[in-house]
């Protein structure tokens, strides 16, 4: 077995390898993000793109979290989080929620607070807590929830050093 890195080269391998995030088991989806990764935040525009193909939960889950260590520095991975706010599946919200935390954008606020009114408590609470973490420009809080300095969330290195 040879240790040759498996990467995405023209626009059709990325886009078949962003379809494999649908992937019904955690190896397929594994699988392909390990190719998709190499693209760094170049993958975000194609994660955006296949959002709304995707028809199962779990795919859209997988697409927001892997564009969450990008929230920083990528525009479509932020409307990746706005769009997946409204999703039907309470994970994939949360997600939303988490990826919009760790963001740190005030321009996430009012989307945010619209959430807290949604009808699933878990959905409010994520959004309540995304709505804190940057309001108090600490993307921790998003999982620290009683701010008790005890825990800590760390998406890229430089959180460490928080």
């Amino acid at each position: 077995m040879s240790n040759v890195r498996h990467t995405c080269v023209t626009p059709s391998d990325i886009q078949i390898k962003v379809a494999a995030l649908q992937s019904t088991t955690v190896q397929g989806e594994e699988d392909a993000w390990q190719a998709l990764k190499t693209l760094r935040v170049g993958v975000c525009p194609h994660l955006l793109s296949a959002y709304p193909k995707f028809k199962k939960w779990q795919g859209r889950v997988s697409l927001v979290y892997h564009s969450i260590r990008y929230a920083r520095v990528s525009e479509e991975a932020f409307q990746l989080g706005l769009l997946a706010l409204n999703d039907r599946a309470s994970l994939v919200r949360y997600r939303a929620c988490s990826l919009l935390a760790y963001s740190q954008r005030k321009d996430a606020l009012p989307h945010l607070m619209l959430l807290q009114a949604h009808e699933d408590a878990k959905t409010t609470e994520d959004a309540a807590a995304a709505v804190d973490a940057i309001l108090a420009r600490n993307h921790h809080l998003f999982i620290d929830r009683t701010h008790s300095g005890k825990s800590f969330w760390v998406v890229n290195e430089e959180d460490r050093s928080f």
